[in-house]
């Protein structure tokens, strides 16, 4: 593997100054949380005699003291927008998060503490979803504009949350407003916009927004035999029935399309759909409790090859409750069902005696799969420095007959030892059924083939409030796979997506995260992943095929006044391993101590100039670039890209 140039640990060396500049700021520097000009305080809506309640009312408040649990990474829209790289997308910003390692920079899939892409979740506002980028490294499939925070839970997550037996990856809608407000942007490749406003009397509320790419067009000129398409939606409506009760219905869709033509056939390379309906009813129950009954409808496709489609048409409910049992103890439970009906269309002009379209079709059968859960946890303050928050979550799987039952314990601990310092503990187990290589629209193999995949997941920190609003955590953690199906990890001979051989695996690291926001006059962090993860297949450990040992992010972002703003970012890790197996032995041996790929390292950058119009009114120009050093990245000896993305476009709001 070759060393960094001076260069690359120079760039590293200024980022490290760049954020420690912030500490020679004057302590009258304007608050980190400050309204934003999308989302300035409403007029009230106490009208005609109605009032809603506080719990339902949109406000932005500065809360002090309150912490998210162990494990857990969280980013607001406010900060993302300003993150150089992110096109103001809350998921793209994912992975500058610690313990996240990318498997090829610039797209959005990654391993988190070792579990691979097939093993993490991903929900918005608590409902399913398949995947969270359009193709060809595109936006997100979901207007920025609706939602308020995105929460990565690296390990050991809350009981809540469960079947993904490694991270989840849950972003939270923006509340329901009354206030007519919205934002467009228009750019190289695409247009979006959103708009959301309801009655003066605050009870009824109406969201829609989307996207749409002109790809298509700027490909014919550019590159004819390319076709890349996409597009999306979201719509939102909302009554307030008493102002204790809540019903809404939230829909969104996705939609990619990505061929190439040679000579005059057209090979589809990638391409996949998905819709979710969900019906919600929200009540504030006496004492602060509340109460969440919800119904999902789906329906996922994607065009995996030679002219064949896999689709899942499924159907969801789920019931939540939250209710305080005094000062210092609050209980949370809730059940969840899931039905899913897997189809796939036959291979056409096939011989069905062929194996490799025998090994399809046994990979993907259709099948009808079906899960239940129920979950419970306690939030204990047993001492007014330690919360404590046991819990465990009971699974059940069935698939065309075949069934499997999980029980999966969990465990939280803050412990407030200062001050200013809190350790934080997580533990906890987790199941999955099998699982495809990438999350993919309507993709899923045999369920329960092998049985269930198993983690067992924990970690100990400790975070540190600086001066000056800096945060510092420090976070060791340790991570055990049993039964697993990642498949991109053992690299199967040949790569064979339809072989998805059993391993077991293990992942430890230490990550470093010192933060402050990026929506600041001058803010900026660090992240830090140092790590090791392993597979086992009969006997051979070996390193996992995307075991980067150091990943390394760091970025700043400065108000330079006038309207004008600018950062850059810096992202550096280390290369990945060469696998193949040396003449006269197994396939699947793999080498313990292979050679690697040399390191990889982008610069990014964001430059915007705002002009505000009216209280509420503004428009930016924005010009942003992922990879602007255009550098290749090696793997497994063979080098990629560069995977480059520039951007410019022209951003609006009121």
């Amino acid at each position: 593997m070759s060393a960094p140039r001076p260069s690359q640990w120079l760039l590293a060396g200024l980022s490290a100054v760049a954020l420690a500049a912030v500490a020679k700021e004057a302590r009258a520097e304007e608050p980190d949380l400050i309204p934003s000009e999308e989302y300035l305080p409403e007029e009230s809506d106490e009208a005609d005699g109605y009032a809603p309640s506080d719990a339902l009312r949109p406000i932005e408040v500065e809360v002090r003291g309150l912490k998210h649990p162990p494990s857990v990474s969280s980013l607001t829209r406010a900060e993302v927008r300003q993150l150089p790289g992110a096109f103001g997308d809350p998921f793209r910003a994912i992975e500058i998060l610690p313990g996240v390692t990318p498997i090829v920079s610039g797209l959005p899939f990654f391993y988190v503490r070792g579990a691979p892409p097939g093993n993490v979740g991903y929900f918005l506002d608590g409902v399913r979803v398949p995947y969270l980028f359009h193709a060809a490294a595109g936006p997100s499939v979901v207007h920025p504009a609706i939602v308020e925070r995105v929460d990565l839970y690296a390990g050991g997550y809350p009981a809540r949350f469960g079947r993904y037996a490694g991270a989840v990856v849950v972003a939270e809608a923006t509340e329901p407003r009354s206030d007519w407000h919205g934002e467009a942007v228009l750019r190289i490749v695409d247009a979006g916009a959103l708009v959301e406003g309801g009655t003066e009397d605050g009870r009824f509320t109406a969201l829609a927004g989307g996207r749409y790419s002109y790809t298509a067009g700027l490909f014919s000129l550019i590159s004819p035999e390319i076709t890349l398409d996409y597009r999306d939606y979201q719509a939102r409506v909302a009554y307030d029935v008493t102002p204790r009760d809540r019903v809404s219905l939230f829909a969104f869709g996705a939609y990619d399309f990505l061929s190439q033509t040679t000579n005059e056939i057209e090979t589809v390379l990638f391409g996949s759909e998905f819709y979710r309906v969900d019906g919600r009813y929200d009540a504030r129950l006496p004492g602060g409790g509340k109460l969440r009954a919800a119904v999902t409808f789906g329906y996922d496709q994607t065009r995996v090859a030679d002219g064949r489609n896999t689709r899942d048409v499924s159907v969801a409910s789920r019931v939540e409750l939250s209710q305080p049992l005094g000062d210092d103890l609050t209980l949370r439970a809730g059940l969840d069902v899931q039905q899913d009906l897997y189809s796939a269309a036959p291979r056409p002009y096939v011989d069905p005696d062929d194996p490799g379209n025998e090994a399809y079709d046994s990979l993907f059968p259709p099948r009808n799969d079906a899960a239940a859960g129920f979950w419970a946890d306690v939030e204990w303050r047993m001492h007014p420095r330690v919360l404590v928050t046991p819990g465990v979550r009971a699974d059940m799987f069935f698939s065309n007959g075949a069934s499997a039952m999980s029980a999966d314990p969990r465990l939280a601990v803050v412990v407030q030892a200062h001050e200013r310092v809190r350790l934080l503990h997580a533990l906890g187990m987790a199941h999955q059924t099998p699982s495809f290589i990438v999350p993919v629209p309507g993709l899923a193999v045999a369920s329960l083939q092998g049985g269930l995949q198993r983690s067992l997941q924990a970690s100990a920190g400790v975070e540190v409030d600086l001066p000056l609003s800096i945060t510092a955590t420090a976070t060791a953690f340790d991570a055990v796979f049993l039964n697993m199906t990642d498949s991109i990890g053992v690299r199967p001979p040949g790569d064979d997506a339809t072989q998805i051989p059993r391993s077991t695996g293990g992942s430890k690291g230490f990550e470093l995260y010192l933060r402050r926001s990026l929506a600041s006059r001058l803010g900026g962090f660090i992240a830090y992943t140092f790590s090791r993860t392993t597979r086992a297949i009969d006997g051979y450990k070996f390193p996992a095929a995307f075991d980067r040992s150091h990943v390394f992010h760091s970025a700043v972002s400065v108000d330079m006044t006038r309207g004008w703003r600018g950062g850059l970012r810096f992202s550096v890790y280390s290369g990945a391993p060469q696998l193949s197996a040396p003449a006269g032995l197994p396939d699947l041996y793999r080498p313990s101590a292979p050679e690697r790929d040399p390191p990889f390292y982008r610069l990014d950058f964001r430059v915007e100039k705002k002009w505000r119009f009216g209280p509420t009114g503004w428009v930016s120009v924005v010009l942003e670039m992922v990879n602007a050093t255009l550098n290749l990245e090696t793997l497994n000896g063979n080098e990629v890209g560069p995977v480059t993305i520039p951007s410019f476009g022209v951003e609006g709001g009121f």
